[in-house]
């Protein structure tokens, strides 16, 4: 099952309420309701080639900017 998270950007993206690559500040505005934590953390944490080996969802394209990896993940 998909993350809440990761489905919230998922389904921004697909609705063009968030264009890629976008920054933390970007998901923020347009995935409301998340605490803190998670819009300083969440991007970073699930990058390609992460270093706690968690699931890599996003590239990053530039310092700050992120894009979701394609196909997306979960059956999104």
């Amino acid at each position: 099952m998909a993350h809440k998270v990761y489905t919230a950007i998922v389904n921004a993206v697909k609705a063009k309420k968030l264009t890629e690559p976008f920054t933390k500040e970007d998901f923020r505005a347009a995935c409301p309701g998340f605490g803190n934590g998670t819009y300083a953390a969440f991007l970073d944490k699930h990058s390609e080639g992460n270093s706690g080996r968690n699931s890599e969802l996003f590239q990053r394209e530039v310092p700050g900017r992120f894009s979701c990896l394609r196909p997306f993940r979960y059956g999104l």
